[in-house]
């Protein structure tokens, strides 16, 4: 089978790779995307040889200005190309073979051939090369039948699954991604090799898995993902949190439902409305403080009293240890998690304007992200109840809208300084300031004076003569 590669870059690799005698092939997640019919911007080329000689002299053809990125320590070299809008990297490495210590998944490397190179790849849709060379441009080396997985939609493993894994277990994650993304399904031997070697995990930094965990999040459908790390016990060796969702507890023939199925349901619910990485990790830890709020009430059933407060206090601790950025990204997340029972809140009462512009005044520019949220969150079984919560939350929705138009709350600061109080009654910092402060802010919250400076100004006064200060 040949493989029609129209870029331009591969002519200039394929002409370059002759006058060099140098055996070189197209690799890995390129070919299979090519397939896929999925866009691919970056390029491994493998040769049999020194991928990074080849490399600069690709880079001599395309122009005097093309950078090459060498890293010797790996044997690899990078090139950026810019075509059009599209930004190309193409990765030069000679074809290795390699080798594992039990306690690293930093491999011993050796030259090797190209079919030494195509058993060391994690899957046979992977493993798949398409040559570059004049004689034989465009020609497939597929050995371990990885155009009939494509097909099928199954991940294996080129060699014995038990030993791909153990050698670099980040795979185990590699593999749920790819399932995740691609909606494929892990052979059966190949997923209990995951079962087996799950402890192995421990042996990878953080950040690795990290960055398969966002790319799992990021997929069409998260929950397919998700349930698989729960299935092989993965997620509780890194994210054991979430794991702890996960069950029904009955009482005197009463239980709750299953939060970890509920959460996955409300994740996948956010990813069909948003892209956003970190609205998804909302939506991933929002009943994150369940576990540790679960209460039994002889009359009232099931609690999770200041779940969400819980999960708030939650977000900081896990984003550190899952190696998360510590910055407006978590602060957002808390916001979220914290916020998240207020709109049901407000619906299920009369919606009235004062809890409006507070929940407004609260969330700030999330708001929307906010509500985005609350509505994923109904996941009840219930058309009817649903349906009560849609209309509902449609209702608060328009007050939000009336509101910020007519009061300007979202991300308002009171029309009164601390400042202003200072030297209208000549006082250094102290309580009172804070107190008036407040007051205003309360006052125009609830709607009793209009979000205006005549208003709160008079208000300033009121307050200062209460409180006994004189004006200067």
């Amino acid at each position: 089978m040949d493989v029609n590669l129209n870029h331009p870059i591969y002519n200039i690799i394929s002409e370059v790779a002759d006058r060099m005698g140098v055996e070189t092939y197209a690799v890995g997640g390129v070919v299979r995307d090519y397939f896929l019919q999925r866009p691919c911007s970056d390029i491994d080329v493998v040769c049999v040889g020194s991928g990074i000689a080849l490399a600069e002299e690709v880079a001599k053809q395309i122009s005097d200005h093309t950078e090459v990125h060498v890293y010797r320590n790996f044997g690899t070299a990078q090139i950026h190309h810019h075509d059009g809008d599209t930004e190309w990297e193409v990765e030069f490495v000679g074809a290795r073979r390699e080798s594992y210590s039990h306690d690293s998944r930093k491999p011993i490397v050796e030259d090797g051939t190209l079919e030494d190179d195509q058993n060391r790849r994690d899957f046979t849709i992977n493993a798949m090369a398409v040559c570059l060379n004049k004689a034989r441009f465009g020609e497939l080396v597929d050995p371990f039948g990885g155009i009939r997985d494509l097909n099928d939609g199954i991940l294996r493993t080129p060699l014995e699954p038990g030993i791909t894994f153990s050698d670099d277990p980040l795979r185990m994650m590699r593999a749920i991604r790819f399932a995740s993304q691609l909606g494929f399904t892990i052979e059966e031997h190949c997923f209990q090799a995951i079962c087996d070697n799950a402890e192995r995990l421990k042996i990878i930094s953080q950040e690795r898995i990290t960055a398969e965990l966002n790319k799992i999040l990021l997929s069409p459908r998260p929950s397919v993902g998700l349930k698989l790390l729960q299935k092989a016990g993965l997620m509780q060796i890194f994210f054991p949190e979430f794991s702890r969702l996960k069950g029904v507890e009955t009482v005197n023939g009463r239980s709750h439902k299953d939060n970890f199925y509920h959460t996955l349901e409300v994740v996948d619910n956010v990813a069909e409305k948003s892209d956003d990485l970190w609205l998804r990790w909302a939506a991933m830890l929002h009943d994150i403080g369940k576990p540790a709020t679960k209460r039994y009430d002889e009359k009232l059933g099931w609690t999770f009293h200041g779940h969400e407060a819980k999960g708030a206090q939650m977000v900081k601790r896990i984003f550190k240890r899952l190696k998360l950025p510590l910055d407006a990204k978590m602060r957002y997340v808390e916001k979220l998690v914290l916020l998240h029972l207020r709109p049901i809140v407000i619906s299920e009462d009369v919606v009235t304007d004062s809890a409006v512009r507070r929940l407004l005044f609260e969330a700030g520019d999330d708001i929307d992200d906010l509500m985005l949220l609350c509505e994923a969150d109904i996941t009840s079984k219930k058309e009817e109840k649903k349906e009560r919560f849609r209309k509902n939350y449609k209702l608060v929705r328009q007050k939000l809208v009336e509101l910020e138009e007519k009061d300007r709350i979202r991300n308002f600061q009171p029309p009164v300084s601390g400042l202003d109080i200072m030297e209208t009654f000549g006082l250094k910092p102290c309580q009172e300031i804070g107190i008036i402060k407040d007051a205003i802010k309360d006052a125009i919250l609830d709607g009793k004076i209009p979000n205006e400076r005549e208003a709160a100004w008079q208000m300033m006064l009121e307050m200062g003569d209460k409180l006994g200060l004189k004006r200067v």
